[in-house]
């Protein structure tokens, strides 16, 4: 038996799984996110631990038997969030979170200091990582800083509750900006440009690899046998990779969730900072992954639904079963910003060319088209950084719309595999890795993908229509860019 637990934004999950892959039982919590300013976004440490205790305790209540047999537990978090802690471990602070926009002008600021970033982290400087995070809490609380001993990811935080360790694995640090992602290794130079050294860090392994061992007492609460090893895990990305089975080079994954992603597994470091490409370290060892990463996918749509109170089937279905032609409305879905390609904390949405007789059923059609764009900027480049993408699997809240998925294949001109009916998310994906590391099996044998149960083909008449659609689309946000900048 096994156990995933992955740490969200909005809730912990954990799931139990046996050694035929069959989720024997799940359990979540719910998480509440503080914003005590526009664009900051915090949680409560404290909060993670809680909600992992009550799903445990509510999966032993209903499997003590299969409980009692648990080998290996994997960690899947959300990347990215400030936890500092001081020489007792103790939380200084809420913790900031990945969406939290206030260092903007800190990763300057980082650049400037380390004008080798780029090319050690494979990323840009952005808010949502974590260095720059520290950058804004030692110039603005100084007296935490000083007070700081350890930085911990969020699931690394619950790791040390469960087992007393501080390590992190590959994939997660890689969201930091402290690791020299090539070489798998913090980086001493990236640490400097924030003020801090290898020891406010956590120990590395890779997330297939054993991180620790459950503390005893843990392990008598919720009825184990002998405490079961805890393996590095990974971020929530990666983890889901693991989970759908994206680990061999090229294997790839479309998410329309409230952000959108899209991810490739990659035999080599592959980093294109110019486009804003995310190049991390995949949670098995010897592979990298890229991703880009759009802020409102179906965010977008349930924006649009709030705005005319009409619920988001309502909306898609009001479209039927297949569109004509690309919609004469335009959208550009940077409600919340953009990472790739833009890297721009300040874009905005829009709708363009709105007129007389176009409708909702236009504009509905115009906000799935804008995140599908999106995701072809995405495509564009990872290209651009050598990646071919031959297919992937959709997976998210928005890949139940099959007229989304057939809009969204048209654009891409790539198939999208949908696999059967299962949860295939970062908290399987994190039973896998606890299995790996309690095991030892081959990451590439153990983590293979679902069976496909519908691949969903490009429209051959909407692929050439589409593309010049994108042409136009693209030209939007330079347009509006320079509007916004003024004379």
């Amino acid at each position: 038996m096994y156990l995933g637990i992955d740490v969200g934004t909005s809730s912990v999950k954990s799931v139990l799984v046996d050694g035929s892959e069959r989720i024997l039982g799940s359990a979540s919590e719910a998480l509440d996110v503080t914003r005590p300013h526009p664009g900051w976004s915090e949680q409560d440490p404290e909060a993670w631990v809680r909600a992992c205790e009550r799903t445990l305790d509510a999966l032993t209540a209903a499997h003590r038997a299969e409980m009692a047999a648990v080998e290996g537990i994997g960690l899947s978090g959300q990347m990215h969030g400030a936890t500092l802690l001081d020489g007792q471990d103790r939380p200084l602070r809420p913790a900031i979170l990945w969406n939290d926009g206030r260092s903007e002008a800190e990763c300057r600021v980082l650049e400037a200091r380390c004008p080798r970033l780029r090319d050690i982290a494979g990323n840009i400087a952005m808010p949502g990582f974590t260095a720059p995070k520290l950058l804004w809490v030692a110039e603005h609380e100084p007296d935490t800083f000083a007070k700081v001993r350890k930085v911990l990811l969020p699931k690394d935080y619950l790791r040390l509750f469960l087992t007393g360790e501080h390590v992190s694995d590959m994939s997660d640090a890689a969201g930091t900006l402290w690791l020299d992602v090539a070489r798998r290794a913090w980086s001493d130079a990236l640490l400097a440009a924030t003020g801090l050294t290898r020891e406010h860090m956590p120990r590395l392994v890779e997330g297939s690899q054993a991180s620790g061992r459950l503390r005893p007492e843990l392990a008598r609460r919720w009825g184990m046998a002998r405490p079961p090893v805890v393996a590095g895990g990974g971020g929530d990305n990666a983890a889901s990779a693991v989970g759908i089975g994206a680990v061999r080079p090229g294997s790839a994954f479309v998410s329309l969730g409230t952000s959108g992603v899209l991810f490739v597994s990659n035999a080599r470091f592959s980093p294109n900072t110019a486009g804003a490409v995310h190049a991390f370290c995949h949670a098995v060892p010897g592979l990298w992954h890229q991703m880009g990463v759009i802020l409102s996918a179906a965010a977008s749509m349930e924006w649009l639904s709030g705005l005319l109170s009409i619920p988001a089937p309502e909306l898609t279905a009001e479209l039927g079963e297949r569109v004509s032609g690309p919609s004469p409305v335009k959208f550009l879905p940077y409600l919340s910003g953009e990472r790739t390609p833009h890297n721009d904390a300040s874009a905005r949405g829009a709708f363009v060319g709105l007129a007389h007789g176009q409708g909702r059923a236009a504009m509905t059609q115009a906000v799935m088209e804008g995140v599908a764009f999106a995701f072809a900027d995405c495509l564009r480049v990872l290209s651009e950084a050598g990646t071919e993408v031959a297919r992937a699997s959709a997976v998210g809240g928005g890949s139940r719309s099959h007229l989304w998925l057939k809009i969204l294949a048209s654009v891409l001109n790539r198939p999208l595999d949908l696999h059967a009916e299962g949860d295939f998310g970062g908290a399987f994906g994190a039973a896998r890795l606890g299995r790996l590391a309690a095991t030892g099996e081959d990451p590439l044998a153990l983590a293979v993908p679902p069976p496909v149960a519908q691949v969903v083909e490009p429209d051959a008449a909407l692929v050439p229509r589409y593309a010049q659609a994108y042409g136009h689309w693209r030209g939007l946000y330079p347009a509006l860019r320079a509007v916004d900048a003024g004379p």
